[in-house]
């Protein structure tokens, strides 16, 4: 199937030659942080030639533990993802968890990304849909890579064709998720850009008593891998200090790390990324 180009921004098109980074803090930890490494990453991506969209949590409802930091929650969170959009001047992506946050989020974040543990509920789908905002559905676990064609038809179902899928890894065992490779271009033959969540696809699950654990240390040979089995986008957490992260603290991406990996990837994505004719929604 033709590949469909979705457009965030005029800047940030998924489906097309370039690369595009997704990148952010796991979870929105103070207005100041959110703007300082939207800021940061902002400079490294447009240093690379890499299209940028910032994403953040304004609440992580499936966390480990009850006593977990979530986030500032839907109302202060709006606000401070609306100061990144405009202020650090990048689209913006955050996740939803109930159809009533999604015409709120919609007013402010530019794709509207449905949590690999909700990516069968229609319709919390449908909901983000309706907004007509661009839809991330991320993979569940417990999905094989063609499943996602159900989730991206009750997209399409609702008017809106600006839908992209984002892979991060599957269950494998107790506390451990794998990545299949063959996953990437089996997705991409279904016409739709394919994210490769790099980070989350590291997470051991519930490996770190109470927490999620994860293998940061791995985070460039899968990247690696997965722009170079053609995927359209990549999307990191990154955080300054990594140890000190409020959530996903063992699998994110230091900063100072950042720059490095995407000329990596950069130069990975020029040699292998088709450029097939696409029709752009």
């Amino acid at each position: 199937m033709p590949m469909t180009e979705v457009r965030v921004t005029d800047e940030v098109v998924l489906g097309g030659a370039p690369l595009v980074l997704i990148a952010g803090p796991c979870v929105i930890e103070s207005a100041g942080h959110a703007l300082e490494l939207g800021r940061a990453i902002a400079d490294i991506a447009r240093r690379a030639g890499v299209p940028y969209i910032f994403k953040a949590s304004f609440d992580k409802a499936n966390r480990t533990s009850g006593t977990s930091f979530r986030g500032p929650g839907l109302k202060d969170g709006i606000e401070v993802l609306g100061r990144v959009g405009q202020e650090v001047g990048v689209p913006v992506l955050t996740d939803i968890h109930e159809p009533s946050q999604a015409a709120p989020v919609a007013k402010v974040a530019d794709v509207l990304q449905i949590p690999a543990f909700l990516s069968r509920q229609t319709d919390l789908i449908l909901a983000a849909a309706e907004t007509g905002r661009v839809v991330n559905i991320k993979k569940g676990q417990f999905l094989a890579p063609l499943d996602v064609k159900h989730a991206v038809a009750k997209v399409r179902a609702a008017g809106n064709p600006r839908v992209f899928v984002t892979e991060r890894g599957f269950s494998f065992g107790y506390n451990n998720l794998v990545v299949d490779m063959r996953a990437f271009p089996m997705m991409r033959a279904l016409g739709q850009p394919v994210v490769f969540d790099v980070t989350h696809s590291l997470q051991l699950p519930g490996g770190g008593d109470g927490v999620t654990a994860g293998l940061a240390e791995y985070i460039e040979p899968l990247a690696s891998a997965g722009v170079g089995a053609g995927v359209d986008g990549v999307f990191l957490e990154v955080h300054e200090e990594p140890a000190r992260a409020k959530s996903d603290a063992q699998n994110a991406l230091a900063l100072h790390l950042l720059a490095p990996l995407l000329d990596r990837l950069v130069r990975i994505n020029a040699i292998v990324k088709p450029a097939p004719a696409a029709a752009r929604v």
